[in-house]
Formats: C-alpha cells, sequence, structure tokens
C-alpha cells in the first residue's frame, strides 16, 4: 500500500465516517475513510515539499473520498499560480461532490484574478455539476469585493440545464446547521428534504447559485436585489437565495425585511 493510504487509515474515524455519509448522499459510503479536516490540511502541508507530492497528484483518478480531500488541500497550498492552475484543471473533472468542490480553494489565486477569470470562464460552460459549482464558487470568493462587476451576476444567473428530472433529495450540504450533531434517527429528521426540479449533481449546482446570490446581496445589495425583484432565478433557488440572506448577520435587517416580501 501507498505510503499516504497508510497514514490516511491510520487516521481514519469509522463515527466520522458515518456522520460524513449522512452529510453527501451522492457518495458512496464504502469510499470514505473518515479522515478529519485537520489532520488532512496537516498530511498536506507535509507532502507539499516531498516527492510523494508529485506521485500522488499524478494519480487521478483516486480510490478514496479522503484522497480527494488530500488533493484539494495540497493545491490550495500552493505558491506558484501556473503550476497550480494546470493542477486544478486536471482535478476538477474527478470532483464528483460537493463537499471536495468546496475544500479547492488555492490561495494563490487570489493574486492572479486577471488570469484565473479566463479559466472561470471556460469552467462554468462545462458540461460536468461540480466544474460549474466551482466555478460559481471562485468568482464568489473572489469578485464580488472591489472589483466587482455587474456581469459576474448575469453569468451566474444565466447557467442553465436542458433536461431536469423532479427528485425528492436529502439537504445533505446544510452541514452548518447539523456538525454538532450525531444525527441519530430522532436528529435526522432536522435534515431539511426538498422538492427540486433538477437531479441530485444539479441540485449542487443550484444550491452554490443560491450561496452566490444571498453573498452579493451581502456584498453588493443594490446590483443584485433587481435578480429577485424580477425573478430571474427558478423559485426553488429564488426562495433559497432569500433564506440564506436573512440568516446572514451581513445583510441588513431593513434589507431582509424587503427580501421576504419577494419569497414565491
Amino acid at each position: 500500500m501507498k505510503k499516504w493510504l497508510n497514514k490516511l487509515n491510520k487516521m481514519k474515524d469509522k463515527k466520522y465516517a458515518e456522520f460524513q455519509v449522512k452529510l453527501m448522499p451522492t457518495v458512496d459510503k464504502k469510499i470514505i475513510l473518515g479522515v478529519r479536516t485537520p489532520a488532512l490540511k496537516e498530511l498536506a502541508k507535509d507532502m507539499l515539499n516531498d516527492k510523494d507530492e508529485e506521485i500522488f497528484l499524478n494519480e487521478l483518478p483516486h480510490k478514496y473520498f479522503d484522497e480527494n480531500q488530500l488533493h484539494a488541500f495540497i493545491l490550495s497550498e500552493m505558491k506558484n499560480f501556473d503550476t497550480c492552475i494546470n493542477r486544478v484543471n486536471e482535478f476538477l473533472s474527478y470532483i464528483d461532490n460537493w463537499a471536495t468542490c468546496d475544500k479547492l480553494s488555492p490561495k494563490c489565486f487570489k493574486k492572479n484574478k486577471e488570469v484565473l477569470f479566463k479559466h472561470i470562464s471556460k469552467w462554468i460552460k462545462s458540461k460536468k455539476p461540480y466544474v460549474i459549482r466551482f466555478a460559481i464558487r471562485m468568482i464568489m470568493c473572489h469578485f464580488l469585493d472591489d472589483d466587482f462587476d455587474e456581469k459576474y451576476l448575469k453569468m451566474v444567473s444565466d447557467i442553465s440545464f436542458k433536461s431536469i428530472k423532479k427528485q425528492q433529495l436529502s439537504f445533505g450540504e446544510n452541514h452548518s446547521r447539523i456538525s454538532k450533531t450525531k444525527l441519530g434517527k430522532s436528529e435526522q429528521s432536522k435534515i431539511e428534504k426538498i422538492s427540486i426540479d433538477i437531479d441530485s449533481n444539479k441540485y449542487y449546482v443550484e444550491m452554490m447559485r443560491a450561496w452566490f446570490f444571498a453573498t452579493a446581496l451581502a456584498k453588493q445589495y443594490n446590483a443584485t436585489f433587481p435578480y429577485i425583484k424580477n425573478k430571474i432565478l427558478i423559485a426553488w433557488t429564488h426562495n433559497k437565495t432569500i433564506q440564506k440572506a436573512c440568516e446572514s448577520y451581513r445583510v441588513s435587517v431593513a434589507h431582509k425585511n424587503e427580501l421576504k416580501k419577494y419569497k414565491i
């Protein structure tokens, strides 16, 4: 067994793995070892300047969810933008869940926004849901502040899916509310059930789109509010955006009251 797999197996936590399974209904429970995030981050830093890093990054696809998390943390710590962006492009097509997608957050992107945006413009047109989700998140993280442009709102609102099907989904992504529970039978009732006219992967794109617009309302309210007032987004995403904005401490009470009037 490879060195890093030996280390991951030594750090695995069965109970934590069971907890993660409930948060990620799209991931096969057999590939989740249950290594906690701090341990993965520490291992990523250890591997960054090690010869094992290059070997590990070249071994795609990985077998375990925890390996993908480790991969995301290694890329997030890379300092050279050109190397990092090439590695990100290699890795993106292998991401198959919201957790790995959201852990991929390279620090070097912040100082290379012009080149980054060219890649975002390609990613957002992808047919792969988690590549799209990543693109939306990168706009949200890097382009809603001083260098904001209204075109970013349109880019995200214009994302569309040709084929849809109705499916009942567990709100497994809402980890912020339930991360401190053990999710026993009684606690599982706290996980929101939703009906949404998109399949299970596209749901995670819509969830990110709602998160993006809620963040945009917090940072650029006047430019973003027309998307709510004119009901540009699909009904579920529209309502989820309002919900998230109203839960945010960064949105004023006056703005929250205004947004509530437009719930569909």
